[in-house]
């Protein structure tokens, strides 16, 4: 069948094209792509080409299609794969499935399955991992955004703390502790905060910092110092770009003891060096922040690793299990990452875009694969909306869901969008 994708061709070197998908054969699935959330991971690979580790060599022979967050429906099954999977059913995916340890993976390795692109022949490795998930809900984007929460459930998860007289890790943060996410208001950071909030082994407080007041504000907006209460959480927004001294002020919250569990999202030296400053007894950070410079490094005291029982983990990404927690509590209501979406277009803005993900501001970058559209920003649909009908009901069912994007925005789009030709 006719297929159009995104696909990765060399370092920078993408291109939306249209290119015949092969027949599954005896044994697969075949899916259509409904939508699809840009990670900054898609910038790293074009940026690096077959030198990324999970890119292969060949890519210019034999390219790959780009995206990995992406949900949507099946629409065909063969062989043994019958009993499992049903035509019609909605699907999520978890791209790390490592076969045999490889670190092949949708979005990156395969040149018939990648979120940008209408439609996808999965590969045989995700299936026989299980890789290939149950997605029971009408609304898309929630379903693109499991695997970034899985990411950040699994930050939560690889936490640990040692426990006294033994060699055994009680793993996960402290509940009722005290936690610290540092440069958090972010994409990634705004999830952390929802989840910190709502999951089954919450801090007793819970610091969130940035630079930016403006981005202070919005998550504070979003997860407010009331609904924290509610859930029996302490939280704090500060901005250690306005605090002459931002260690001092961030103990000084924790009346001096310091925090057990601390998540650095911005791979900045001093934001490490603060994180690891900041670190109570038996204190752990995590290094959620990947890096583009490998000689990337910062200090941290070794004294407090040795008599503080300080430690250090780092995390990309989670596992299979994440990601259905991460789809069981969007389905029962317990997180809502829409507060990640800042921006909306259609499969014909994302080379752009991916190219120059680092310099558009704002959180995640939602496509949505059948529609034509330039990257938008939700707050620009009101301005849009004076030329176009399409972006002024836009606009109107975003500010009325707290100018979030929300699943009536995302079925509208998909009722009256311009369909991608």
């Amino acid at each position: 069948m006719k297929n159009k994708a995104v696909r990765l061709y060399g370092v920078k070197d993408l291109r939306l094209e249209e290119f015949d998908l092969p027949e599954l054969g005896q044994d697969g699935v075949r899916v259509e792509i409904i939508s699809d959330s840009l990670c900054m991971s898609s910038y790293k690979a074009a940026s690096m080409g077959p030198d990324h580790k999970r890119v292969p060599n060949d890519v210019a022979e034999n390219p790959v299609i780009i995206g990995h967050e992406f949900c949507g429906k099946i629409i065909e099954v063969a062989g043994k794969w019958k009993e499992k999977y049903k035509v019609g059913d909605g699907f999520a995916i978890q791209p790390a499935h490592f076969y045999n340890g490889s670190l092949d993976a949708p979005g990156y390795s395969y040149q018939y399955c990648g979120g940008d692109s209408l439609y996808a022949n999965i590969p045989m490795e995700t299936l026989e991992m299980d890789c290939l998930l149950p997605y029971q809900s009408d609304t898309y984007f929630y379903g693109s955004l499991a695997e970034p929460m899985s990411c950040i459930i699994g930050t939560f998860h690889a936490m640990y703390h040692t426990v006294p007289g033994s060699y055994e890790h009680s793993m996960g943060i402290v509940e009722g502790g005290k936690m610290a996410l540092l440069a958090s208001v972010g994409p990634m950071g705004l999830g952390a905060i929802d989840y910190a909030l709502h999951c089954d082994r919450r801090p007793s407080l819970l610091v969130v910092t940035d630079i930016d007041d403006a981005r202070l504000e919005r998550a504070a907006s979003i997860y407010t110092v009331e609904e924290a209460k509610r859930c029996g959480v302490e939280l704090r927004y500060v901005n250690t770009g306005k605090v002459e001294n931002p260690v001092q002020e961030l103990m000084d919250i924790t009346g001096g003891t310091g925090y057990d569990d601390v998540i650095c999202f911005a791979p900045v030296r001093a934001v490490v060096e603060q994180a690891d400053a900041i670190l109570g007894f038996d204190g752990c950070l995590n290094f959620f922040a990947g890096p583009s410079d490998t000689n990337f490094s910062a200090t941290m005291n070794f004294f407090n690793v040795h008599y503080a029982y300080h430690h250090l983990v780092g995390t990309s990404g989670g596992n299979t299990d994440d990601m259905r927690e991460a789809i069981a509590m969007m389905n029962e209501g317990k997180i809502d990452p829409a507060a990640m979406v800042t921006h909306i277009g259609g499969l014909d803005c994302v080379v752009e875009t991916t190219l120059n993900l680092p310099h558009i501001p704002g959180g995640k970058k939602l496509i949505y694969n059948q529609i034509s559209m330039p990257l938008t920003a939700l707050s620009e649909l009101e301005e849009k909306g004076k030329e176009d009908p399409l972006y002024a009901e836009l606009d109107k069912i975003v500010k009325a869901h707290n100018n979030l994007w929300s699943g009536e925005a995302e079925k509208y789009l998909l009722a009256n969008g311009k369909k991608l030709v």
